[in-house]
């Protein structure tokens, strides 16, 4: 067997907590998988960075009230009611109905069913046996489950076991997809250009190891890459979350939708040593640390009533107010109130703040935004199919609607749980009704063709490329935003995409070279994005 060429019946890029679900629903339903990822393990994206935790269901008890209206008993049908209205709340109302209701139905049968019964994952629990519940900004309830302040890394660990454990599921890693396969792009011959339905086939793929792009086949592909936060300056995301679904889709013309709409998280550890900066996380001002300015003062109130448990975006820009207003490098966060002992309940901050020489037990954390999650991406319904045929899109790649215009803490790990399911049951009844890819189109794909085949992807000018990308973004295309950032950005972002197109021809592939065409590729479909939309809203703030 030709080692650089393979059909599978279905290709997962990506192996979070969205990918690893929908591999384990299907090979569960009988059905070989094959999984990629860019990493050198399963755990190797942004999933495993999540600190706060998972929506779960609201405890009654906790906080006195759910649904502001002082009763104190509370079913699972009450708690979906509740739980919708501050997602819509938070997304300010541009969500998607039937995508929110689908995730506070389905939510906590998923969170039941494969992340406590099978992944086993250890929940922290009270002195009674019961869940320790927590609440986070924009919530009106504790209903957060969390371990610790790694709960992430708790998830994919237990995920991680089974997927390794599954006799259906092979995983590949150090794969960087390149692009998608498609039947009207890639298939020789003029017949199949005459289809009306263009259909994904796989894609072509990066061994590293062999330095060798390879073929995937397969009858059906699933997007589950993660996010985009690398092609800004300052971002708590994974090395390698540059877009790459994102980059993908949009040159084989899938739709995509919200591209405008980054969230910026209000806490990142403020240190310049590193591109990836260590998230902070909300639970910390859920149990009660503030945020001061530089005279040591509370500002919260003076931006929105709700203080330092206001929604994401309206702490974000508050935080940029304040430290523009008084020229101020960063912000602190103020933990003296958390009634917890700090290195117990939060190890994964206590430990990354003593590493920098912060003991937050005696003193605040220098805290700036950064960009965090992506409430945009490649459009997709509560299965998350596409509109191409053959392809869906889950986890933070994909735009399901959920989030609107802004995400409420602790849903994205759910929506990548929820429609991880979703997506694999869907797909395990499409394998079972339709046949997979006849071999006339199979045949038709040809093997990657290197255009240029110079060495000249030299580390100090993809650095510079990176420098110039993650800059523009920031200062044009970030947390505030008018029309002339934006035409700025627009204008720099469309030269150095064409300047990187051609050097991309003309260069032998690398992983450094696909990593700067996706990362150059997404930031300028957001910055097209954002111009376009001239309303103010969420995430997308116009302080024009």
């Amino acid at each position: 067997m030709n080692v650089s060429r393979r059909h599978v019946p279905v290709l997962i890029i990506g192996s979070g907590i969205a990918g690893c679900t929908a591999a384990l629903t299907l090979a569960d339903a009988g059905y070989e998988v094959l999984i990629i990822n860019a990493g050198t393990q399963l755990a190797d994206g942004n999933s495993e960075l999540a600190q706060g935790g998972i929506i779960y269901r609201a405890d009654p008890d906790a906080n006195g009230d759910i649904n502001g209206s002082g009763k104190h008993e509370a079913g699972p049908n009450d708690d979906a009611q509740a739980l919708e209205k501050d997602i819509f709340v938070a997304g300010h109302n541009y969500n998607y109905g039937k995508a929110v209701r689908f995730l506070c139905d389905q939510g906590p049968t998923c969170v039941d069913n494969v992340l406590i019964e099978r992944a086993k994952v250890p929940f922290d629990r009270n002195e009674d046996g019961s869940f320790n519940l927590t609440r986070e900004g924009g919530h009106s309830a504790p209903r957060i489950l969390h371990c610790r302040d790694y709960s992430g890394r708790a998830m994919m660990d237990g995920l991680t076991a089974q997927v390794l454990a599954h006799p259906r599921i092979t995983r590949l890693h150090r794969r960087a997809a390149i692009d998608l396969l498609t039947s009207h792009h890639h298939a020789k011959g003029s017949q199949l250009r005459y289809e009306v339905d263009n259909r994904c086939l796989g894609a072509y793929v990066l061994n590293e190891e062999s330095g060798e792009p390879e073929t995937i086949l397969a009858d059906w592909t699933v997007l589950a890459t993660g996010g985009v936060g690398q092609v800004f300056l300052h971002s708590t995301n994974a090395q390698g979350c540059v877009g790459t679904g994102v980059s993908m889709a949009f040159r084989a013309g899938v739709s995509l939708a919200n591209l405008e709409f980054m969230q910026f998280h209000p806490t990142a550890l403020y240190e310049e040593r590193s591109t990836r900066r260590s998230l902070i996380t909300e639970a910390m001002r859920g149990e009660g640390a503030r945020l001061l300015n530089h005279k040591g003062q509370a500002f919260m109130k003076d931006y929105d009533p709700r203080a330092d448990l206001a929604p994401r975006d309206v702490v974000s820009q508050a935080m940029m107010d304040e430290m523009l207003h008084n020229g101020a490098p960063c912000l602190f966060l103020d933990v003296s109130g958390v009634q917890q002992d700090l290195p117990t309940r939060f190890p994964t901050v206590f430990q990354k703040c003593l590493e920098a020489g912060i003991d937050i037990r005696r003193e605040p954390i220098p805290v700036v935004p950064a960009a965090h999650y992506f409430c945009g991406g490649v459009l997709t319904d509560v299965h998350g199919r596409t509109s191409m045929r053959g392809l869906y899109a889950i986890g933070e790649c994909a735009c399901t609607g959920l989030h609107g215009a802004n995400r409420l803490a602790s849903t994205s790990l759910l929506e990548a749980l929820v429609w991880g399911v979703s997506c694999g049951k869907d797909l395990a009844h499409r394998l079972n009704a339709e046949d997979g890819l006849p071999q006339n189109l199979i045949a038709s794909i040809p093997d990657w063709l290197h255009e240029g085949d110079e060495r000249r992807d030299d580390p100090a000018l993809v650095a510079q490329d990176w420098t110039n990308i993650r800059n523009t973004m920031w200062n044009y295309v970030g947390i505030s935003r008018t029309d002339a950032r934006l035409r700025r950005a627009f204008e720099d972002m469309r030269d150095l995409v064409r300047h990187i197109h051609d050097f991309y021809k003309h260069t032998r592939i690398s992983r450094r070279l696909v990593d700067l065409f996706h990362g150059s590729q997404t930031a300028y479909v957001i910055t097209q994005a954002a111009m376009r939309n001239r309303t103010s809203l969420g995430c997308h703030h116009r302080v024009d």
